[in-house]
């Protein structure tokens, strides 16, 4: 079957799901989520407790700063490897999942877990490869991701592909053939994840899976789609994961340094595992990342945005024409309104602005899913939030084929309960 595949950047993997064990206990939410909220860490780790789970696997980013973080790591691969010795696996050979999510808010989002061939991946900006990042890539998060990836022996995956598939050609039809597909899990997910079910696709659903894929990326339909000429197929955008897709790209970069070209082929690390969603999946939603900046002088920073941008204003509402940024702290709040000059997007415009000040100024920005928790974090002293709107979906594809990749921390694919929660498995080494 894999045979079917060959051409193509996404394919069956031989996929390691947990056994004897509680699957709400195993499964832990995206570890660069509530950043900022180390109390979520701490009630999942309560209720965890002694259990087999992915949180022994995993280095949740608050803690890639924390003072034994190179005895977390190490803990971590000791674990993935006692796991793999215990028999706390079983392998699903040649494997592709398909996985309905029921939201906390009761859509129901579908995907397709397989693995990503890296040498069809790029983070670089201006690359035309056929998975592609959506945002740019801050290359001094890398390293510490590194860290914790370079020696271990399996992933957990909780980056998101997305396709473009309006037809729904691809993933949709499978809902109506889960009566011929091997139930492999079925179990509500903590801390309000909502609901999860996965099927093993059968010949016959691989099968179609890759003709539709082979469709979608067919050179001709892309350049109609797109009005483009010249340019190489985009087949995938990288919806959630940036980081994680691109340390992955990073090991497999240092692993080919060690080894002869003819044996790339065969590195497990040249793949990373990760689900691939339709951008036209009715639940998804793509949601504003706001920001906040810690420990600053908040009326102070204010004033050097406004004057960072001539032209730009700052009021209790939008001003004119622009791009309006609304602020909050101390419970006050008003918008900034900037010149359309000053960038394409208003997160871009913020973004840049941010990175300059806080080299000279004290503060320390983090990236906020969900407004009620930039406002709350607003109205302790010293802090202040910044409300950025949401990005029209329909624009990813274009956007990116046609101008590159967005700034970091864009948009987000739902809300934190709604990321990707780790469950299968692959060896890498």
């Amino acid at each position: 079957m894999d045979a079917v595949f060959e051409n193509l950047p996404f394919r069956p993997a031989e996929i390691l799901l947990p056994q004897n064990c509680d699957y709400d206990k195993w499964s832990v939410v995206a570890c660069d989520q509530y950043t900022s909220q180390p109390e979520y860490w701490q009630r999942v780790e309560e209720r965890v407790g002694r259990a087999p789970s992915a949180l022994r696997l995993i280095l949740p980013e608050s803690s890639l700063d924390g003072p034994q973080v190179e005895m977390d790591i190490m803990d971590i691969n000791s674990t993935m490897s006692r796991y793999v010795r215990e028999g706390r696996f079983k392998t699903l050979p040649g494997a592709m999942v398909y996985v309905e999510r029921t939201l906390s808010g009761g859509k129901v989002r579908r995907g397709l877990v397989g693995m990503a061939d890296l040498d069809a991946y790029d983070y670089e900006p201006g690359s035309d490869v056929l998975i592609r990042a959506t945002e740019g890539v801050v290359h001094t998060r890398i390293p510490p991701r590194v860290a914790v990836r370079k020696n271990a022996p399996i992933e957990l995956p909780h980056a998101m592909l997305l396709c473009d598939d309006p037809k729904r050609t691809v993933i949709e039809p499978l809902a109506a053939q889960t009566g011929a597909m091997e139930l492999l899990y079925d179990f509500d997910l903590m801390e309000q994840g909502g609901h999860i079910k996965g099927w093993l696709l059968a010949e016959k659903q691989l099968s179609e899976v890759s003709a539709a894929l082979a469709a979608l990326g067919d050179p001709a339909a892309f350049r109609a789609r797109y009005g483009t000429e010249d340019q190489p197929v985009m087949l995938f955008a990288v919806g959630d994961g940036n980081h994680s897709l691109a340390t992955a790209k990073e090991c497999y970069e240092r692993q080919k340094r060690f080894m002869p070209p003819e044996k790339w082929d065969g590195l497990p690390a040249r793949f990373a595992l990760c689900e691939l969603v339709n951008l036209h999946d009715g639940s998804l939603e793509f949601e504003p990342i706001h920001r906040v900046v810690f420990h600053t002088d908040p009326q102070a920073l204010l004033d050097a945005l406004v004057r960072a941008y001539p032209g730009a204003c700052r009021g209790a509402a939008p001003g004119g024409d622009g791009m309006s940024l609304g602020w909050l702290y101390n419970g006050a709040e008003g918008v900034v309104t900037l010149p359309a000059s000053a960038a394409r997007l208003p997160v871009a415009a913020l973004q840049s602005f941010l990175d300059g000040y806080l080299m000279d100024h004290e503060g320390r920005v983090d990236y906020i899913h969900g407004e009620a928790v930039a406002r709350e974090f607003a109205a302790r002293p010293g802090n202040i939030a910044f409300l950025l709107p949401p990005m029209d979906k329909e624009a990813l594809f274009p956007t990116v084929i046609h101008d590159g990749v967005l700034p970091r921390k864009t948009f987000s694919m739902g809300e934190a309960h709604d990321k990707r929660f780790y469950l299968e498995a692959r060896k890498i080494r």
